[in-house]
């Protein structure tokens, strides 16, 4: 019998859309996460092994470890400390009976974009290459959600401020998904080739159609951006244009987003 493939923040957007891609494709999938799984999991998803526990304070991480063939690290830590957890996986699996295969997900440019959360990503790329593990090291762009979310916290206001003269190239979860279950399946690669979404924008022109596909009649207004971030987003350091390989575009997500809300509605 195959072993599972253990998923770590497994209820998160991308970490569903692994779990999911994983059962289409025949694996079994253990699942860690800090929560019970709600009835809609249990329902669609009853082979599913399911671990409750912290990555940071949880002694079932070394229940979880045991018996499986690769780990995909999708988890981050809500008040920080991602470097901690990511040890701490790594270290537990190291010391498992049959070390599995760690796949960990980063993100294009952080490097060079002066982020303290890249440079976090960056320290966690340090701990994954450097665990002793088989392992693979994917970075991707960012993903729709996280670009809509920009625009949908601002709903109460007027207007709609978007950062003037900075571009961005979204991704759609289910494209990583699919690229990380490719890893799962070839097995260890090292630092891989970044991936993409489809189509690179300004943040101006996402943000208008983030409010159209709302029916939001709102003004957007392109701010200018001072500093070295800004300087290093207008440069593209977060832009991977050669590697656009993602398949699902931003209107395209937006779209099925207002069916999935109006679904939502109409049966709530």
């Amino acid at each position: 019998m195959a072993r599972p493939t253990l998923v770590t923040g497994g209820t998160g957007a991308l970490g569903r859309a692994v779990v999911h891609r994983l059962q289409a494709r025949g694996h079994a999938v253990r699942l860690f996460s800090r929560s019970d799984p709600p009835a809609e999991e249990r329902t669609s998803k009853p082979a599913t092994e399911w671990v409750v526990g912290d990555l940071a304070t949880s002694p079932s991480i070394h229940l979880a470890v045991q018996g499986v063939d690769t780990i995909v690290h999708c988890a981050t830590s809500p008040g920080g400390g991602d470097v901690a957890i990511t040890r701490r996986l790594a270290d537990a699996a190291s010391r498992a009976e049959n070390p599995p295969h760690l796949i960990y997900i980063s993100i294009v440019g952080i490097e060079t974009v002066p982020l303290s959360y890249y440079r976090t990503k960056l320290a966690c790329e340090g701990v994954v290459a450097g665990s002793g593990l088989p392992w693979t090291i994917q970075r991707a762009t960012q993903f729709h959600d996280l670009v809509a979310r920009m625009t949908d916290v601002q709903h109460r206001w007027p207007l709609v401020v978007a950062p003037a003269g900075i571009d961005c190239q979204p991704i759609d979860v289910r494209d990583v998904a699919r690229r990380l279950v490719e890893w799962v399946e070839k097995g260890p690669a090292g630092r891989t080739p970044e991936i993409g979404g489809p189509e690179v924008r300004s943040l101006v022109e996402l943000a208008r159609s983030t409010l159209d596909s709302e029916g939001r009649d709102t003004r957007v207004v392109g701010m200018p951006m001072p500093g070295a971030i800004a300087s290093a987003l207008r440069r593209g350091e977060h832009l991977t244009p050669d590697h656009a390989e993602g398949e699902i575009g931003f209107d395209q997500f937006l779209a099925e987003r207002a069916v999935h809300h109006e679904h939502s509605y109409s049966t709530g």
